[in-house]
């Protein structure tokens, strides 16, 4: 026989299995053969057929999709494709009525005019053979006629090589499984990272009572890995080992080094590269409605535990390429440890719900979950399709500052204690496919509560962003992004101690990056911002920050 039997193969072996095996019928099984007959009768002991553990015909395609099978087939009216007028119809409905070994595809087509390999037709011998053993074994006398079982075991013969290779396949694919499941690093967890490799460069910055820019270029990297692991399907613990050298550009302005020309992907985590854990974080699902969020880590925030913070270009690896840009100060006042719930209302509302504390763990006074540095959240959102609104408030108590970490320098009130009450409203609008356009207003209402001076000051934000989905091609994102960094205005006696009580003057916060999506895995996001009056101040050059960003995600 030919190593391929023609176009025709499907139908073939529904011809030729049923006439090769038509004498084998229950009936001729049950009948008993006399003692004295001259041909003596063969004994089923006597047929060693071969029972690899596989019945389908695409026992050759074990890695292909094709290799998975609907199971057996009871009448023949269950493959679609199988007519009554058919040629091979009446060889077919004998294999599947009176031996019951024959199998369809998972789309419950039987396929008879494809190509049918040897392997193939050795698997759909080798099941009917399956089936006149179990007939054999529940027949009367246990015996048959000899030259029955002689055509079978010719067949049986002309196929050895094949269902030989058959049996090794499935041996080999069952070693090669049980490999696998002794290995596996979890039956619940799953891996992915992301390594991010940085060119960074500032320019300008230097005040006209002659200070200079000193920042060279850097090479910069950060790399996370994520264990998520699953416990009912529906919840998610997620594991984040983080390490990282990435230093912010800070040229100097008239006071210090400010916070406004921050990059998004530093998030105070430089730690010279040594690993550390940044998150840890526990979602689990109340019924169909409610999402709770528990977590730790190195910095986390409010981004962490609730689900909108309103800007397409967060993605601090994928999107913006400052802090600044990712999304609006109000999100940063409080950190580290906390948890949150998100709740859908009815309609396109939702209600999120989140606590943090920057020194839970610690136990000494003035310290603790409840008695130490903290922010509470709470947020209304209106989601339709076509827009993200959201309405924020957050009340917040810090011994250092309002720690947002951007804008200028006065605007983090630093070195004293400081609660605060902060009012913010975020939005963004998908207007096509192709364009978003957003951004966010935030007003911080901050108290001075220890200090020679104490008194009220104002921090106000503001900022525009528009995004280009899928620029150029899918994958792509274009960003840009025009605000003002946390500035402070309206002081009474709140900064009575420094050479000015708010910030002088207005800068603008420019920005523009594209990412270019190498391959799924693979982005380069090129990005600049151009900060005007740093520091909110005239008296400071321009700063020039350029930025080449480059992600590998696994």
């Amino acid at each position: 026989m030919s190593n391929m039997i023609g176009s025709n193969g499907g139908w073939l072996m529904g011809l030729v299995l049923p006439a090769l095996l038509g004498t084998i019928a229950p009936a001729a099984i049950a009948k008993p053969i006399p003692e004295n007959d001259a041909e003596r009768a063969i004994a089923p002991a006597q047929l060693a057929i071969p029972t690899p553990a596989v019945s389908q015909f695409a026992i050759d395609r074990l890695t292909s999709a094709d290799a998975a099978i609907v199971g057996q087939v009871t009448s023949v009216s269950q493959l679609s494709d199988v007519k009554p007028t058919d040629w091979a119809f009446q060889a077919l409905q004998s294999l599947v009525e009176r031996y019951g070994c024959i199998v369809g595809y998972p789309d419950k087509t039987y396929r008879g005019n494809r190509a049918l390999s040897r392997y193939e037709f050795a698997a759909g011998l080798n099941a009917c053979m399956d089936r006149i053993n179990e007939l054999i074994a529940a027949g009367t006398a246990d015996l048959v006629k000899k030259e029955d079982l002689l055509a079978v075991q010719k067949l049986q013969e002309e196929f050895a090589a094949e269902l030989a290779t058959l049996r090794g396949r499935v041996d080999a694919l069952d070693a090669r499984t049980a490999t696998l499941e002794k290995q596996q690093f979890s039956t619940t967890t799953k891996l992915n990272g992301q390594v991010i490799f940085a060119v960074t460069d500032a320019f300008g910055g230097a005040s006209r009572n002659g200070q200079d820019d000193k920042f060279n270029t850097t090479l910069s990297d950060r790399v996370r890995l994520n264990f998520n692991t699953s416990f009912t399907g529906k919840d998610l613990l997620t594991t984040r080992i983080q390490a990282s050298n990435v230093i912010d550009p800070r040229p100097a302005t008239d006071t210090a080094p400010g916070n406004e020309a921050r990059l998004s992907f530093q998030s105070g985590s430089n730690t010279s590269n040594a690993a550390f854990l940044g998150l840890l974080k526990y979602a689990f699902p109340l019924g169909d409605r409610v999402k709770i969020y528990v977590g730790t880590g190195f910095n986390i925030g409010f981004i962490d535990v609730i689900d909108d913070v309103v800007n397409p270009l967060a993605n601090d690896a994928q999107a913006a390429i400052s802090r600044f840009g990712r999304y609006s100060p109000i999100y940063r006042l409080g950190f580290d440890t906390g948890a949150a719930v998100n709740i859908k209302l009815g309609g396109d509302f939702k209600l999120q719900a989140g606590y943090l504390a920057s020194e839970a763990s610690n136990p000494t006074a003035g310290s603790g979950l409840f008695n130490g540095n903290y922010a509470a959240l709470a947020q209304v959102v209106y989601a339709p399709n076509f827009a993200t609104i959201a309405f924020t408030y957050v009340n917040a108590y810090s011994d250092n500052g309002l720690n947002h970490g951007t804008g200028s320098t006065l605007s983090n009130l630093s070195g004293r204690a400081v609660s605060s009450n902060s009012y913010g409203v975020e939005a963004n609008f998908k207007l096509s496919k192709g364009l978003q356009v957003g951004g966010w207003v935030s007003f911080m209402d901050a108290k001075a509560r220890t200090g020679a001076a104490r008194g009220n000051g104002d921090v106000w934000s503001y900022a525009v962003t528009l995004a280009f989905p899928d620029l150029g091609k899918k994958g792509n994102l274009g960003g840009i992004i025009v605000g003002i960094e946390p500035k402070l205005t309206g002081t009474d006696a709140l900064l009575s101690g420094l050479t000015r009580r708010s910030d002088k003057d207005t800068g603008l916060h420019i920005e523009a990056f594209y990412r270019y999506a190498v391959t799924e895995n693979i982005s380069i996001t090129p990005g600049i911002v151009w900060l005007t009056a740093p520091n909110h101040n005239d008296d400071n050059d321009d700063i020039v920050l350029g930025v080449i960003r480059t992600t590998f995600s696994f």
